[in-house]
């Protein structure tokens, strides 16, 4: 639950920003539509560039997700694009009738923040470029997805409160979101071998492992025997692996871990990397976080579904409001 609260919260919140997985351009130019016009938005036309380049963008994050839009979902997204960047469009329109400024310092800062997610310059020029956008239009879709925010953060966000009965009382309405999984704290030693080794090479390394074996069962330390012989990473700090729940490893070695008691080293395990020897250092039951745990992540979930939902309200009514008129149609092809 806690990744998609936060994940919700800043998808509607600090999304609204319009970061480069955004529109890149509204134009909010007053002129009379053309070919290159996706929308009018009381008198603001909204480009087929910036309608094109979202397009991409969610095309985009849907492959990523492994789940690339059919034909068939086609022509809704990009309904849903269309209709996602009109009412960014008359919520920036409210921002300027609350008297919302956006200084260039926030703007820079938001600049900032967001290229320090690229590995370098020159990734994050190639995301530019990839998304058809330069750095000066960025920039203006930050400052308006700043003012956005700031709107949304004052008629919405500070005056919503929720009482410590409401948060509770969701708690405890809602245990199985707050379960902490079955968990094992495990030490090993790898004798690597590739799985599609000729037989000499397997039979060379389960004798090598089982030789380790041996000195286990001999008394030898297994923390010391991972520094001296074990394949793997890990063996520089004793083996350990530190906790982890089921579906983290791999099958056999999962299988192996939680069948053993606290203290217990299995038997020689194989899996895809090779030949392992495993020690069990600590278990912990399934349990349920307790409330002061979980709290803080309720409230804002609670708070972020509000907000959502009067969002969702407001934005409806000012649509009613609005001269909005639409150029989409079944032969828009979008990029």
């Amino acid at each position: 639950m806690y990744s998609k609260c936060n994940e919700i919260f800043l998808t509607f919140l600090l999304g609204l920003a319009l970061l480069l997985v955004a529109s890149p351009a509204l134009s909010g130019e007053k002129k009379s539509p053309s070919e290159d016009t996706i929308a009018v938005v009381n008198g603001s036309v909204i480009s087929m560039g910036a309608f094109d380049s979202e397009l991409k963008s969610l095309k985009q994050r849907s492959l990523n997700r492994g789940m690339p839009l059919t034909d068939a979902r086609l022509s809704e997204a990009k309904k849903e694009v269309l209709e996602n960047i009109i009412e960014r469009e008359l919520l920036f329109e409210e921002s300027i009738k609350m008297g919302i400024a956006i200084d260039s310092e926030a703007v820079t800062e938001e600049f900032n923040k967001l290229k320090k997610r690229f590995e370098s310059e020159d990734k994050f020029k190639e995301a530019l470029n990839a998304m058809g956008t330069s750095v000066e239009t960025l920039k203006a879709q930050l400052k308006k997805g700043l003012a956005i925010q700031k709107f949304i953060d004052q008629k919405f966000v500070r005056k919503i409160t929720l009482s410590p009965k409401e948060i509770k009382s969701y708690f405890d309405d809602h245990q199985e979101f707050f379960k902490q999984p079955e968990q094992a704290e495990a030490s090993h030693i790898l004798i690597k071998v590739d799985p599609k080794a000729d037989e000499s090479k397997k039979a060379e390394a389960k004798k090598e492992i089982m030789a380790i074996q041996k000195k286990l069962k001999e008394g030898e330390d297994f923390s010391a025997l991972a520094k001296e012989v074990s394949q793997c990473p890990s063996g520089k700090k004793g083996g350990g692996l530190g906790y982890f729940g089921r579906g983290q490893m791999v099958k056999p070695f999962e299988e192996a871990v939680f069948s053993l008691g606290k203290g217990d080293v299995s038997d020689i395990v194989e899996t895809k990397f090779g030949y392992h020897l495993i020690k069990c250092l600590d278990k912990k039951p399934e349990t349920i976080k307790s409330f002061d745990e979980v709290k803080d992540n309720i409230e804002k979930y609670l708070k972020t579904e509000q907000v959502r939902k009067e969002v969702d309200s407001f934005v409806e009514k000012l649509k009613e409001n609005a001269k909005i008129e639409r150029f989409l149609t079944e032969n828009t092809k979008g990029k």
